[in-house]
């Protein structure tokens, strides 16, 4: 038989290989492991957080319960005055992916919105996105009860204020006197819809963290990556 008469046979057996191919289930990528998560409660002392240091071991404490601690986890908070810290600073370099594996946001750029292009795209932070470490969604707005106030005390771009007021509850140390900024994990309400910086607290109790929308919540992130 010549070549010609066995082409319509190789091209029949190259076109079952093709379909069986097709039809064969490619494997899945994993999914990307926590690295971000709001708190799904407070530490239920106001905005007395027992300052960075306590924000961060109530991150690291949730991550644990949830399966994620096998990494560092640190709050998003800014501090103010002498040795004041930025809260883009303190939570590592992305890419950020919560409790289902999904993108929250690439870098500390792409989540801030440092460039016009990264604030034209905008960070992946949502209501949809933005979720407990156990996989459960946060009471936003239109929720009962309302809960999208998440404690920052910074200005839009991740830095600590500095106009000598309070936006901090002293340091994340007061459950009282002062003031904590907030941001809106759902976009939504409130003079801007920004998720880190939209209004300050009534005060730093915690019925008035509530009265005003919130819970004394925190954002999570991690700042490396899953130790063996």
């Amino acid at each position: 038989m010549t070549i010609q008469e066995h082409l319509p046979v190789l091209s029949g057996l190259l076109l079952l290989g093709s379909l069986a191919m097709a039809q064969t289930p490619q494997p899945k990528a994993p999914p990307q492991p926590m690295s971000f998560f709001i708190t799904s409660v407070s530490k239920g002392d106001g905005a007395n957080l027992g300052g960075l240091a306590g924000a961060d071991q109530h991150c690291q404490n949730l991550a644990t319960a949830a399966g994620a601690g096998n990494r560092t986890w640190h709050a998003y908070l800014s501090t103010q005055g002498p040795g004041a810290v930025n809260a883009r600073d303190r939570i590592g370099t992305g890419p950020w992916f919560n409790a289902r594996g999904q993108s929250v946001s690439q870098n500390v750029g792409h989540l801030h919105g440092d460039t016009l292009e990264q604030a034209r795209l905008g960070n992946t932070l949502t209501k949809a996105t933005a979720i407990s470490e156990k996989g459960e969604p946060i009471k936003g707005f239109g929720d009962t009860p309302n809960q999208h106030d998440i404690l920052t005390g910074t200005m839009p771009d991740g830095r600590a204020f500095t106009d000598g007021m309070d936006h901090t509850c002293n340091n994340w140390t007061s459950n009282g006197a002062g003031t904590a900024q907030v941001g809106h994990f759902d976009r939504t309400g409130g003079p801007s819809t920004s998720w880190n910086a939209v209004h300050n607290s009534r005060s730093c109790s915690q019925p008035d963290l509530v009265a005003t929308g919130g819970a004394g919540l925190l954002y999570c992130f991690a700042i490396d990556a899953p130790r063996q």
